[in-house]
């Protein structure tokens, strides 16, 4: 029986893994689940699954779903990122699903890496802003670290067992020559570029392939979402930005490529649902059916790509080039990238608007070594606080 903990269990990662787990009763057993404000989604799960723990990040949310589980005795409720950080170090968790959205997952996710759990990683932000300090973490405390953004759980498929399995961090010595991301392209691939900014929240969180979250969905819209993941990437398969290609592939069903010396590359394929890399990652190394219907290659018919446009979507230039800059500037792109979306989303900020702050912000704050967690968190803070000014001027 492998027991779970799920770091963000009503949004759309959590929901999936909910639904692949209900699959395999048998296998699994839910220890933990959390999530922010959505106390009416959990109290449903609480009711489904039977957690020992229920943790929202709201104190206020807290006491509501407390007040709704009166009569589970068995359910022990807490709050804050203290308890986010005691569910995801619980001794009796095996396996953490770390599926917050943002920053705010980065203290739980590394809190199972320091207590040694498997970590199916879909909070790419923890890469993002804590890089090395997050690695060695999984190194020091023998934790095991699986990707499932589905570029990510692609390319780990596409690796040699000697990469996977042996813990070769050298993708040199492994024949490996670059990565070749995919991007759907979004909402807007073909958008009018004069009426970019014009657009509304609703049609940037409307993904002609994909059903995520409203951050997310805008993320994917600019590109953020695919830069965020090639500095993912990059921490997770020790490889340079420049080795590291994004093509647009508007059937999402090629979700990332591994191309090797010798001339050949590798594909993972799949219909686009979350539930095959969640599926892979909790069975892994052995495979279990996940629900996901299987890829019909007659009734797709043809694969496109397109080279991607860095004018249409500068916030992936911008990744790149945090990538590049090192220590804590990509925690700065991350943070300015968050209030921006949460300004878009709120009718406060122009769609385009999104990555003239973020750039803004990069141009005034210098990234510092990221040696330590306080320093990364304090230029975290730092970002923030200055987004925030700046969205006065836009």
């Amino acid at each position: 029986m492998i027991r779970v903990c799920i770091l963000g269990a009503t949004g759309s990662i959590g929901v999936s893994t909910l639904d692949v787990i209900k699959q395999h009763a048998h296998q699994f057993k839910v220890v933990a689940l959390t999530a922010n404000q959505d106390v009416e989604r959990l109290f449903q799960q609480c009711v489904e699954f039977l957690p020992s723990y229920a943790v929202m990040a709201d104190a206020a949310a807290a006491e509501q779903l407390a007040a709704r589980l009166a009569h589970f005795d068995e359910i022990t409720v807490l709050s804050g990122v203290e308890g986010l950080k005691h569910v995801a170090s619980l001794p009796e968790v095996d396996t953490v699903m770390a599926a917050i959205v943002g920053g705010a997952g980065l203290l739980p996710t590394l809190a199972a890496a320091q207590a040694g759990k498997r970590v199916l990683l879909a909070n790419k932000e923890a890469l993002v802003m804590s890089g090395q300090l997050f690695l060695d973490a999984v190194h020091q405390h023998g934790a095991q670290l699986l990707p499932i953004d589905s570029e990510h759980n692609a390319i780990f498929q596409c690796m040699p067992a000697s990469f996977t399995q042996h813990g070769v961090k050298n993708l040199t010595a492994v024949g490996v020559s670059r990565i070749l991301l995919t991007a759907s392209g979004g909402p807007f691939r073909n958008y009018p570029l004069e009426q970019l900014g014009s657009v509304t929240p609703e049609q940037a969180c409307n993904h002609p392939k994909w059903k995520m979250g409203r951050k997310i969905s805008v993320d994917s819209a600019t590109m953020m979402n695919k830069g965020l993941e090639v500095i993912e990437a990059c921490w997770l398969f020790n490889t340079p930005p420049e080795r590291i290609e994004v093509l647009i592939h508007p059937q999402s069903v090629i979700h990332s490529m591994v191309e090797y010396v010798d001339g050949s590359t590798l594909a993972q394929l799949g219909n686009p649902d979350m539930r095959t890399p969640i599926a892979h990652a909790l069975a892994f190394p052995e495979r279990m059916t996940s629900g996901v219907a299987r890829l019909n290659l007659l009734e797709i018919a043809k694969l496109e790509f397109e080279p991607m446009d860095f004018a249409r979507f500068p916030c992936l230039r911008l990744a790149y080039e945090a990538m590049q800059a090192g220590g804590t500037t990509t925690a700065i792109l991350n943070a300015a990238n968050e209030i921006a979306v949460e300004a878009f989303l709120a009718g406060k900020l122009r769609f385009t608007a999104i990555a003239e702050l973020i750039e803004q912000t990069l141009s005034r704050l210098n990234g510092r070594a990221a040696n330590t967690l306080e320093i990364i968190l304090e230029d975290d803070t730092r970002a923030r606080q200055l987004a925030e000014e700046l969205l006065t001027t836009l």
